[in-house]
């Protein structure tokens, strides 16, 4: 059913992804599908790492191990963005139609008053109305 599964990764917050990223591996297993990690960065240093490059390299090392250590086949790609709060949703719908993903996996944070008031509109909501793939937002 599911062949591609992208997975938005942010290395710095790995803590808070471990439901969502053992959900991606779970369905992948099932499905016999690839885990396609993508990381949205902006082009200044983060807690992951100092350079764009380096946060490269651990995403590639990141998805390696996923990969050994769970028996599945993986993916990954870093995209650059000069301010990801701006372009984060566009950059994610862009990954989905550039990977061929049938299915996006991702960690949601816990609404706000921002959210219930619809003052702020969460990238999840955003990747069902802008592809056509299924997404599965995991808290």
């Amino acid at each position: 059913m599911y062949s591609k599964i992208l997975v938005p990764v942010d290395l710095g917050h790995l803590e808070k992804l471990s439901k969502a990223l053992n959900t991606a591996i779970d369905i992948a297993r099932h499905y016999k599908a690839t885990l396609h990690y993508v990381t949205v960065t902006n082009s200044t240093p983060s807690s992951a790492a100092h350079s764009t490059r380096e946060l490269e390299e651990e995403l590639g090392r990141f998805a390696e191990e996923q990969g050994k250590d769970h028996g599945i086949d993986t993916s990954w790609s870093m995209i650059t963005s000069p301010d990801t709060a701006v372009e984060l949703e566009k950059r994610l719908v862009s990954a989905v139609r550039e990977t061929g993903a049938d299915l996006v996996v991702m960690a949601s944070h816990v609404p706000g008053i921002g959210d219930k008031l619809h003052f702020i509109h969460s990238n999840a909501a955003n990747l069902v109305k802008d592809t056509d793939v299924s997404v599965f937002v995991v808290r």
